[in-house]
This record gives C-alpha cells, structure tokens and sequence, in this order.
C-alpha cells in the first residue's frame, strides 16, 4: 500500500464518515436518538454550536484506523473492507456505547444497543471505498 493511496483512501473514508452521519444521526434516525435520550436530556448541539473541526477529526481518525488495519491485513477490496470495516465499527461502538451507557445519562439502552449497527453500516461502507482505494496498484 502506498502513501497516496493511504492518504486517498483516509480522505475518502472521511468523507463517507461525514455524509452517512448526516444523513442516518442528521436526518433519518434523528427523532430515534433524540427520544431516546437518558435522563441527562437536552446535550446534543444545534448546528450553529456544532464544533466542526472536531468532527471532521473524529472521522479522519477513524478512517484512518481503518487504513491501518487494512494495512496490517491486506485488505484491498471493496467487499473485504466492507466486511471487516463493518465488523471493526460494530465492536468498537458496541464497546463504546456500553461502557457509555453505564456510566452515564446520555442515552437508553435502546439506543445503545441500536447505535452499533448503525456504526456497522457507516463503518462498512467507509471500509469498502477505503478497501477499493487502498488495494489499487
């Protein structure tokens, strides 16, 4: 794997982060989530507080990490990143989600147990372009 095609393959992968979380938390599984919140209630930001830096971080980040473990695995195919960007999304925000659940108010066990799949579709399809640009010659 060479640098352009990590570099590409993180920019790509960020983007796909970006727009899949607008539209299924911004748009399609808004009213889900936002009745689902824990009795901390009211935490979630409007647009105009958004701290945008920090979330184009946050999905370059883990876009990259799914660079480096297709990396580590030679993983080059869009069905290849599909399945373990998928599998890598479920686990980390199952993880996440749980130990957030128990220690906080933020959200249900409904939606705790919810968010991991959809981490997996978002995390799967970021996985299959990231695995399609990586695993180009």
């Amino acid at each position: 794997m060479t640098a352009k095609n990590r570099i590409l393959g993180t920019l790509a992968g960020t983007v796909v982060l970006f727009l899949l979380g607008w539209v299924f938390y911004g748009m399609l599984l808004m009213d889900f989530f936002s009745s689902n919140v824990g009795s901390a209630g009211n935490v979630m930001r409007s647009d105009e507080e958004m701290v945008w830096w920090a979330l184009i971080l946050g999905n370059m980040l883990q876009a990259y990490l799914l660079v480096y473990v297709f990396s580590k695995t030679n993983i080059g195919t869009f069905s290849g990143g599909l399945k373990q960007g998928g599998t890598i999304g479920f686990i980390l925000s199952l993880g996440f989600n749980l130990t957030m659940f128990a220690t906080t108010n933020i959200s249900t066990l409904t939606s705790s147990l919810v968010d991991p799949f959809v981490s997996a579709v978002m995390m799967g399809l970021a996985g299959g372009v990231i695995g399609l640009i990586v695993g180009k010659k």
